[in-house]
């Protein structure tokens, strides 16, 4: 008995040993928790999951939104959950992409009602920009052209991919797409991190290219999370949100609203937040020298996202060229804020600029809870706007009257 003791020692030991290698490693934590100070550990937040199917019009509150007096607001369109950033074609219909659906919606408006279809599905968080009646639509890793799609529904995409030269890493690579009055499209790539140095200088950054993918020019750098610009109607400058990093504390950083005076300016991350404080954790001297600074704090974690220049006859005069900015709502905040619409106004070069309350009831504070996320606006020709609210999958039509 004695002389077998040595061999069922040896297979035990073969047997935990193999125990031990098929034991699979621990997993990462996921990519919103990167950051996360050990004093936050036991934190309950985390980002607000996503209402991903349709809403009937007769569950979306609307009576609960508030606007200045003389302002109306009324629900335009329904059925496109996750609905994002619109595009408008000549002919009055709207595109709009998607994040987690990976979908892109046509929205058409018959003078009564309006009907939707999908265009294209099942792309990786699809952003859309018109041009010359071609739809453009860049996800993580592609883009496509569908060539005068308004009159021909059906158009088969033209693959852009290759010319673009996108970046792979998927984290806040989410795009907003526009086209600039030199006829340039401009593209965010925003940092793969909440906060980090950068793997490779080909991210937190903004893009101008021609429309078929050539003659790319980087704009600004240090941008973390831009999702949302617009160019000055005076100026033609570019301004745009960006979002602030995660799990420095419920008040910092803000989110920003910035102005590209020059091309090849820097905005700071990932050592300085806001253009005034240095980051703890990705040091540098002097962090914040050279950078430049916001034309206004947006409130921290508040996720600033589309910005629309009004530039229309039917809001009062006061609106004209004030930047209206879609904030979604905080996540990363023991108190929420945002989940609603501001003005920015502001002198042309920035200067002054002062924040106020426009559109407001998505959010109950003192229960601290939300019941939708208003994303992106769209100035119609008559003047009107159009919000579009992700957690709904719904648009809002805002107009006024005297």
């Amino acid at each position: 008995m004695m002389r077998k003791l040595p061999l069922l020692s040896s297979l035990l030991l073969l047997g935990l040993g193999q125990a031990f290698a098929q034991t699979p490693a621990a997993a990462p934590p996921p990519a919103w928790k990167q950051g996360m100070p050990a004093s936050m550990a036991n934190s309950t937040l985390a980002p607000n999951p996503g209402k991903n199917t349709a809403t009937p019009a007769a569950e979306i509150p609307i009576d609960k939104l508030k606007l200045p007096p003389g302002f109306k607001i009324e629900l335009w369109s329904t059925g496109t959950p996750g609905i994002r950033a619109m595009a408008r074609g000549e002919s009055g219909k709207i595109y709009a992409g998607t994040r987690a659906l990976g979908r892109v919606y046509e929205i058409t408006d018959n003078g009564k009602e309006r009907t939707s279809r999908v265009v294209v599905d099942k792309l990786n968080q699809p952003a859309v920009a018109i041009n010359k009646g071609n739809l453009y639509v860049m996800a993580i890793d592609k883009v496509l052209r569908y060539d005068g799609i308004e009159k021909n529904p059906n158009a088969a995409p033209v693959d852009l991919t290759d010319a673009f030269k996108l970046p792979p890493l998927q984290h806040h690579n989410w795009k907003y797409l526009r086209f600039g009055p030199d006829g340039k499209l401009y593209v965010p790539f925003g940092a793969p991190c909440n906060i980090c140095e950068l793997p490779t200088q080909e991210y937190a950054q903004i893009r101008r290219y021609n429309p078929d993918g050539s003659g790319m020019e980087v704009i600004a750098t240090g941008v973390r999370n831009s999702v949302g610009f617009d160019f000055h109607p005076v100026t033609k400058e570019l301004w745009f949100t960006n979002h602030g990093r995660d799990w420095m504390g419920d008040d910092t950083p803000n989110d920003t609203l910035n102005r590209i005076s020059k091309a090849g300016q820097n905005f700071g991350f990932p050592y300085c937040h806001q253009g005034s404080i240095a980051d703890p954790d990705v040091k540098k001297d002097k962090a914040c020298d050279g950078v430049t600074k916001p034309v206004a704090l947006m409130g921290p974690h508040a996720a600033g996202m589309g910005i629309q220049f009004y530039t229309g006859n039917m809001f009062p005069a006061e609106y004209k060229n004030a930047a209206f900015v879609a904030r979604k709502g905080s996540w990363n905040r023991t108190q929420k804020i945002g989940f609603d619409v501001v003005v920015v106004k502001a002198g042309n070069d920035g200067s002054n600029a002062k924040v106020t309350p426009f559109l407001t009831g998505f959010k109950d504070d003192a229960a601290n809870t939300f019941w939708g996320r208003p994303a992106y606006l769209l100035q119609m020709p008559d003047g009107a706007m159009l919000v579009s609210d992700e957690q709904m999958g719904a648009i809002y039509r805002i107009s006024y009257k005297k």
